[in-house]
């Protein structure tokens, strides 16, 4: 993959998506429209795989499309325009083409009342694919820096916002440009007892839980923002799992096959002799999404504070 360039011409950026010119349903593109044309920010007919198919057409033809796909439940018809089309085409050109100038932006996670339909959360999925970028931020100026990454990177990202995210989130954002990097994780609390891994929403989870675990236990767990799944930052959570011994991952997609799997499996590669525990995934479960049993499906604070309490004390 190649590195990022300094810019983006913005003349080129377009961004389109179902209901996207009016705000979209989460609002995230009020005002662009009316800011810079219907040339520019438009709707989309409800097809997924045509949204897909035309940004990477842009795409090739040197535009910095950013593409809105409502849901992310409703990203797999475009799986295979994703996949075999947008992270493939740099390689099967030999370099002569590529659509590094496409982001992919979607909606992932529990929303509270979304069902299986609407609270799915598929980011395990594309970190299988070479030639893609996966980014997931975990508060409002985290995505702001990151997304502005995404948009100048070279490669196609697919950029997963938390729905949840939408509704709650409260946090100062800077007006100016700025950009965090992509593939570098943040330590959002330090610790030494314990390393507790996560990105997204499942962050604030993990600092709430922290906060517990210190306050009534006298555990102290730090906390790791991966913000980037592909490439994620190895150096940065082995440093810290080897100055803890002890490690625990969590993410709200399934546990079989999910990103903590890959997690764990490089961590005890690494950093083997210097784990006082296993490793330990508290995730959703194998099924589909629940609606009426969401707060038991989700790995919340207290299922992360028990499990820390069994690799710590137990």
């Amino acid at each position: 993959m190649e590195e990022n360039p300094s810019a983006v011409p913005t003349g080129r950026t377009l961004v389109f998506g179902e209901d996207v010119s009016f705000g979209g349903v989460f609002r995230c593109t009020v005002g662009l429209s009316d800011k810079f044309g219907r040339h520019r920010v438009f709707n989309t007919p409800l097809c997924e795989q045509g949204i897909l198919g035309f940004a990477i057409g842009a795409a090739a033809e040197g535009m910095s499309p950013i593409a809105e796909i409502q849901f992310a439940d409703y990203i797999f018809p475009a799986f295979d325009q994703i996949v075999n089309e947008a992270a493939k085409f740099r390689f099967r050109s030999g370099g002569e083409y590529d659509v590094g100038g496409l982001t992919i932006r979607t909606p992932y996670g529990a929303v509270g009342h979304g069902g299986h339909y609407h609270s799915q959360s598929p980011e395990a999925f594309f970190t299988h694919v070479p030639g893609l970028k996966v980014v997931m931020p975990s508060g409002p100026r985290e995505a702001k820096g990151l997304l502005l990454s995404a948009i100048r990177d070279p490669n196609p990202v697919v950029f997963f916002e938390a729905k949840m995210m939408y509704r709650t989130a409260v946090e100062a954002v800077e007006d100016g440009d700025y950009s965090i990097p992509l593939g570098k994780a943040r330590i959002a609390r330090e610790g030494s007892d314990l390393t507790l891994v996560g990105w997204g929403q499942q962050v604030v989870v993990l600092e709430q839980a922290a906060e517990t675990l210190a306050s009534k236990h006298g555990i102290s767990a730090e906390v790791i923002d991966l913000r980037t799944l592909l490439p994620w930052d190895v150096e940065t959570v082995a440093a810290s799992v080897e100055k803890t011994g002890r490690v625990i991952v969590s993410h709200e997609a399934p546990l079989t096959s999910g990103f903590g799997a890959e997690i764990v499996a490089t961590l005890s590669d690494r950093c083997f002799y210097s784990l006082e525990a296993p490793p330990l995934r508290i995730t959703g479960y194998d099924t589909p999404f629940p609606l009426v049993c969401e707060p038991l499906y989700l790995p919340g604070v207290q299922r992360v504070v028990d499990g820390a309490l069994s690799i710590v004390k137990g």
